[in-house]
């Protein structure tokens, strides 16, 4: 499977404010740039705490892409992924709408009341128990499981925790941040990658600088 990550940050490498409140960090331009990565993948992947925050559809904006999808024989819209520990999504989330398939990953031991809601909640939701790793999903192990699905191409949008997990466990290909002129600060907003941290920090090799609204995308390979 081929795993890109894609943030916008502020200039301080924060994702949001310190209430996690949405805050407008891009443009238009990049916006289209999203949609463009969103419409090449197989499948888009959120923490849960990005749906209890911000309630994203995680579709497609633009009806042509959704159209040359359905000519080269894939859904319109890329599948939703939630990494959701202990299913907590909520059951009217737009994520669980029937525009989309939705795939959530949860522990084996999540609650089988919260499971079995999430799965009735949309026409086309799929529930995998994945083993656990410290009490968290195992993001290899809900990997394998999107992999057995049918996802060969997967994005990355957040949240830090999530983004942290993922390059702790050495499956990120590529990275992609959009840096805008918005400075937040606080030391309780979130980060690109938040989780524990590294004691030593990991490597990336500079692949790509663009300009776009008023900041820039840099693209990294770890």
């Amino acid at each position: 499977m081929h795993v890109t990550v894609n943030a916008a940050t502020s200039v301080d490498g924060k994702l949001s404010t310190r209430d996690r409140r949405q805050v407008a960090i891009s443009g238009p331009e990049d916006f289209d740039r999203v949609d463009r990565l969103r419409a090449a993948a197989d499948a888009v992947l959120v923490g849960v705490g990005t749906v209890l925050a911000d309630d994203p559809s995680l579709t497609l904006d633009e009806a042509d892409r959704r159209v040359e999808r359905l000519r080269n024989g894939r859904p319109g819209d890329p599948a939703r992924v939630v990494l959701d520990t202990r299913a907590r999504t909520p059951t009217d989330a737009r994520v669980l709408n029937d525009d989309a398939a939705t795939h959530l990953l949860v522990v084996e031991d999540a609650p089988d009341s919260r499971v079995a809601a999430l799965t009735d909640a949309g026409s086309d939701v799929e529930v995998h128990r994945v083993p656990a790793d410290d009490g968290q999903v195992d993001v290899v192990a809900g990997l394998d499981a999107l992999e057995s699905a049918g996802v060969d191409r997967l994005l990355v949008e957040g949240g830090g925790e999530v983004i942290f997990s993922l390059f702790a466990a050495g499956v990120v290909d590529e990275l992609s941040v959009y840096v805008g002129s918005t400075l937040i600060g606080g030391r309780d907003a979130p980060t690109l990658a938040d989780g524990e941290g590294f004691l030593d920090p990991q490597g990336l090799t500079l692949a790509g600088v663009e300009r776009l609204d008023d900041g820039v995308v840099l693209s990294y390979e770890p």
